[in-house]
């Protein structure tokens, strides 16, 4: 899901924008495993319930500080779960080693959960006015 099909999202006060860039923050780079990833299934998801679970924590702070929350910036926050969801319910208790056809499939999956986080964190970028933090002048890939 490209920014573009995500809609407009524009801070209105201090507990969005701040909200906002939390989530953006948060979503640099904690898709792909990291490098204590013990090779399983289940440990690639891991990094990514601990995602959703920042993701819930945000989404449950920003309704406690604001009595007019954006469904904007819910949605951005909700569609986080959502998409992931497939890969959690699949992978998370897939504690066999990878081989060659699982080992692509997994990537597959997170390769797409990793194009929306990519589309979510553009959203927010445009609508804080960060845009330009995404942009590395070596021209290496922000993700």
């Amino acid at each position: 899901m490209h920014s573009e099909c995500m809609g407009k999202w524009s801070p209105s006060d201090d507990a969005e924008l701040a909200t906002g860039w939390r989530l953006w923050l948060e979503l640099s780079d904690r898709v792909w495993p990291d490098p204590s990833w013990d090779g399983t299934p289940a440990d690639a998801i891991r990094q990514v319930r601990a995602l959703l679970a920042v993701c819930e924590e945000i989404r449950l702070s920003y309704l406690a500080e604001t009595s007019r929350p954006s469904v904007a910036l819910l949605q951005l926050l909700q569609s986080m779960s959502f998409v992931a969801s497939f890969a959690v319910d699949l992978w998370h208790d897939d504690t066999h080693p990878l081989d060659v056809e699982r080992a692509e499939l997994l990537h597959g999956d997170l390769a797409s959960f990793a194009d929306h986080v990519a589309g979510v964190r553009a959203a927010l970028a445009q609508g804080g006015g960060w845009v330009e933090l995404d942009r590395r002048p070596w021209g290496l890939p922000v993700d």
